[in-house]
């Protein structure tokens, strides 16, 4: 098939809609390698859109290529966990092994190695992906024969198949991983239930949002269903955001790979309350792996008679799609997703509207986390007083937890809301612990003394990330980690943002080769108020709350490499706390990015 026939045909399929621009992209790169100037003028002209607007779709996304890349594009993870376990020593190896720089192409266009934000799959790592799929547990022996893999140009699906093994690693099951439901019994007790009464019984349950917000789902849904459509063709939709790219979390992957028909259930249950007919699960882009089987359970839940048209003899109808995103940690913002869901760059929306009232195509829409979602069927099956009986009053049910770092036993662990995070550390076999950072980048850092605080709404929300670090760890490299993770990863769409997180990633590079100064500690306070106060999304506001935790906890790590040691700050370091507690409402000071995500 000549290229053109291959645009022409992958351009047929989506029905050469604008709005199936990602799709569409990410198709035709994977049969041509990249999207040339020449493409996207094709791909332009096909959907009707600018070419400049076509064009700023590819260059947002990091898993676009609008230049030639190398056939084998290895991309390893640059999560502190993935370092923690020799990554950069291996990529350095790869790339000796190779003559090749990081970042660069090979002159004969066989093979690119560069890094890439956190994969997923920190509980299994060193981890890469290579053409897009994900390998695991790498190693020196692995590195040496990869390399002669490529050099002979094996294909990829050619490559010994246990390198691409990912477990699930579930440590300890509670009522959502071990809830014993058959496909379809949630959703019958739903329909038996009716839109209203399944909508009592999730408000009943106080069930909220596990994307870290918190914000009620019964809330959301009823203002999703009581929103009214717009145009000719009003509609309302359920999107479920699988767009998990905080560091350190990868629980939304273990539902996907082996709960999957659990998480349609409760996003056909959300379709029934709120009155809509179509759903869409955007899955992250570092998990091209699953598109496939995901697929293949919702064709067997069309066959069952779960999905379509009057499903278990009902007039309910509702089908579900998934769109694959490309690597824009940006996108777990819900309007950043329905942007990306519509073929644009994935950039926070101004809000209000909110998507209840205008969301994906300008409709109500509800926009959930994948294990709210699961939740959901918990409460259809059983009922809202048996669901709320568990975890706390504030806190009802249970919570999922990515665990990795200095641990004997990292994974998935399932716990009652209401547990501590010495008990989690106990469970996981941590020793010798110093910090634990809860919820990612723009969560929390807990030092010792905080270790019997409940991982809960009303103490510690979390979107579940939980890495462990034993005292051989400096916490300031941790800090510099997670800045050039922000720095990477902004949208550049507000100027406190794009310039702050550079200027933070910076300051703290100045300090790592020990040029800084007591006046930079004081910048980077200074910066950490500005962010919070003015950035466009949760996500600058979150931006600087890893050095600001890692300043106050552990700031030996920093003053050991000032020039300076005679270290006073320019402004009282309480104050600071005090002001930035009550500019986020929480006690431990920190934006979390992930409230965005489902407030």
């Amino acid at each position: 098939m000549s290229e053109t026939d291959l645009i022409d045909a992958v351009l047929d399929r989506h029905r050469r809609d604008g709005t199936r621009l990602m799709q569409i992209l990410r198709e035709i790169q994977e049969q041509l390698g990249w999207l040339s100037p020449a493409t996207l003028t094709a791909i332009a002209g096909a959907i009707a859109w600018p070419r400049a607007k076509v064009e700023g779709t590819a260059d947002f996304y990091s898993f676009f290529y609008t230049r030639p890349m190398g056939r084998f594009r290895v991309l390893w993870s640059d999560n502190i966990t993935d370092r923690m376990l020799g990554s950069s020593d291996l990529m350095s190896a790869m790339c000796k092994k190779l003559w090749l720089e990081p970042g660069r192409v090979s002159e004969d266009g066989l093979v690119s190695v560069d890094t890439t934000s956190c994969t997923g799959m920190c509980d299994q790592g060193p981890a890469l992906l290579v053409n897009s799929r994900a390998v695991t547990r790498m190693t020196q022996a692995r590195v040496g024969e990869m390399v002669s893999l490529i050099r002979s140009e094996t294909p990829v699906a050619e490559w010994p198949a246990e390198w691409f093994a990912i477990e699930d690693n579930i440590r300890r099951k509670d009522i959502l991983l071990d809830h014993g439901l058959v496909p379809g019994q949630a959703l019958a007790a739903a329909l038996e239930r009716g839109p209203q009464g399944m909508l009592a019984e999730i408000k009943s349950a106080r069930l909220r949002g596990r994307g870290g917000a918190g914000f009620s789902t019964g809330q959301k849904w009823e203002a999703c269903r009581s929103a009214a459509g717009h145009g000719a063709d009003p509609a309302r939709y359920v999107v479920c955001n699988a767009d998990e790219g905080e560091p350190g979390t990868f629980k939304d992957r273990v539902l996907l790979n082996s709960y999957s028909s659990l998480v349609f259930e409760g996003m056909s249950i959300a379709g029934l309350v709120v009155g809509a007919k179509k759903g869409l699960l955007y899955l992250r882009g570092e998990y091209r792996y699953l598109l496939e089987p995901l697929q293949a359970a919702l064709e067997a839940r069309r066959r069952a008679n779960l999905l379509g048209s009057n499903i278990l003899g009902t007039a309910f109808e509702f089908d579900i799609e998934i769109h694959l995103g490309a690597g824009a940690y940006i996108c777990g913002e819900e309007s950043a997703l329905i942007e990306s869901l519509e073929g644009k760059p994935g950039r926070p929306r101004i809000r209000p509207p909110f998507p209840v009232t205008r969301g994906y195509l300008d409709q109500p829409t509800t926009v959930n986390n994948v294990e709210t979602l699961a939740a959901a069927c918990l409460i259809a099956t059983h009922g809202s007083d048996w669901y709320a009986a568990h975890g706390t009053e504030k806190s009802t049910g249970s919570k999922i937890l990515s665990v990795s770092g200095d641990c004997e036993r990292p994974g998935i662990y399932e716990y009652p809301y209401g547990t501590t995070v010495r008990q989690v550390l106990e469970d996981c076999g941590a020793s010798d612990y110093q910090a634990v950072q809860i919820s990612g980048p723009s969560g929390i850092c807990l030092a010792e003394a905080e270790f019997d605080r409940r991982i809960a709404f009303e103490d510690i929300p979390t979107a579940g990330a939980f890495m462990v670090f034993d005292e051989t760890r400096d916490m300031f490299e941790v800090a510099r980690n997670f800045a050039h993770f922000f720095a990477h990863e902004s949208c550049g769409f507000c100027t406190p943002c794009r310039v702050g997180t550079t200027l933070v990633r910076n300051l703290m590079d100045k300090i790592a080769r020990k040029h800084g100064s007591p006046y930079d500690i004081d910048e980077l306070f200074k910066l950490h108020r500005l962010l919070q106060g003015a950035s466009h999304c949760g996500l600058g506001n979150s931006a600087c709350n890893p050095v600001f935790d890692t300043l106050n906890k552990f700031r030996p790590a920093y003053e050991h490499r000032l020039m300076s040691l005679n270290y006073e700050p320019a402004f009282d370091l309480d104050a600071a706390l005090s002001q930035a507690r009550q500019m986020t409402g929480r006690d431990d000071a920190g934006a979390h990015f992930p409230d965005e995500a489902e407030a």
